[in-house]
């Protein structure tokens, strides 16, 4: 058989495929419709494995995997078909849907806005960036600004996601998790360090600055010799300390704006690991807000410990044809060995593909929370 004959041959299998494809949905209507007049779960675990070791068993050996490949991508296809039928839309689908009717066509030029820090944070910076004439509130923690957002004091919020360097900021990640905000703008700002103290030709034996910062600037810091190096809450609180101190030995790791704010003096300015490094910093709001040119959606699942069990989330989004952007596991406090996993995807805010998937997995048996919709400037 040549190749012409064998696609053929393969097309002519398809074709049947299809048709038997299309009877065995119907037939899985059938047994939605069963569970949903007799409040039965979705899934059954005994019955897909009773039908993968029938069929494994009934193939040959050097098809026996993939097999069990194919049954059980056609069993997440019929769960989700189930899903569609007996719970409909989520409750995410139906805010994203609201949110898109109630939101203005930009993000307000003038706002309060809570941000971690204080005069110069890197924080402002990118506060600055979204919004033309915000006015300020500067708090210590992250959690702050998150208590500002969520008891009305302020409309929105900044916070520091990740860094292109030194990775995540888990702190806002495992705080994100226990507030109900809606993310609704990313900011990505460049990232400038320099060495700033009170004098220019300061003797330095003491650094300090916010740990991210110092994680960026790590083989500089190295290289130093007899320097103590200190974690502080925020790079622009670490000038402010440094610039009301009475001691000329101690710097601080700041930006350069950050140290003239505070009249202070660039030691160095070559001291950062990566010239490309970069921090993305969200915009919270406690109501749902989703802005024209939306286009990346985040959220967090909770799926079981079991072989599987994140590819079969991943391939609901390759089928859909949306791209996973990021995926990243945290563990999960007091269950050993557990994960949630973050994820964040490029698709449009009006695709039916994304919905059909968002839902099926808020509808399934795991923990699912939504973030946001959002562009990223």
């Amino acid at each position: 058989m040549n190749l012409d004959e064998a696609r053929q041959k393969i097309d002519s299998i398809d074709n049947e495929l299809i048709k038997l494809f299309e009877e065995r949905m119907n037939a899985v209507c059938d047994v939605a419709r069963y569970k949903k007049e007799n409040g039965l779960p979705i899934y059954n675990g005994q019955r897909e494995r009773e039908v993968i070791n029938k069929v494994m068993a009934e193939v040959p050996e050097d098809l026996a995997l993939y097999a069990k490949i194919l049954y059980n991508t056609l069993f997440s296809v019929s769960r989700g078909y189930q899903t569609k039928m007996i719970d409909g839309e989520s409750q995410t689908v139906d805010k994203i849907k609201k949110a898109i009717e109630s939101t203005e066509n930009i993000l307000p030029q003038s706002a309060i806005v809570a941000c971690q820090g204080t005069e110069g944070a890197y924080s402002q910076k990118a506060c600055e960036k979204l919004f033309a004439n915000p006015s300020v509130m500067f708090f210590d923690t992250f959690k702050g600004v998150l208590d500002a957002v969520s008891m009305g004091m302020c409309r929105y919020g900044i916070l520091p996601l990740e860094n292109s360097v030194h990775g995540t900021v888990t702190e806002v990640y495992d705080l994100l998790s226990s507030y109900d905000f809606s993310i609704v703008k990313v900011a990505k700002i460049q990232i400038n360090h320099v060495i700033a103290a009170k004098k220019k030709d300061a003797k330095i034996k003491e650094i300090c600055s916010h740990r991210q910062a110092i994680g960026q600037c790590d083989k500089y810091l190295k290289s130093l010799s007899g320097v103590t190096v200190t974690q502080y809450d925020n790079t622009a609180l670490a000038a402010q300390m440094v610039a009301n101190s009475d001691r000329d030995d101690l710097a601080c790791i700041c930006s350069k704006e950050c140290a003239q704010i505070y009249g202070l003096h660039v030691i160095d300015d070559n001291i950062i690991d990566s010239d490309n490094n970069y921090t993305r910093f969200i915009c919270i709001s406690k109501n749902a807000e989703i802005y024209p040119g939306a286009d990346k959606i985040s959220f967090v699942i909770t799926l079981p410990h079991t072989a599987g069990s994140l590819y079969g989330v991943m391939s609901k989004f390759a089928a859909a044809g949306i791209n996973l952007t990021k995926i990243e596991s945290r563990p999960i406090a007091g269950r050993d060995f557990e994960f949630e996993f973050y994820f964040e995807v490029e698709a449009s805010v009006y695709s039916k593909e994304l919905y059909a998937v968002l839902s099926e997995m808020e509808n399934s048996d795991e923990k699912f929370k939504f973030f946001g919709c959002y562009r990223e400037v």
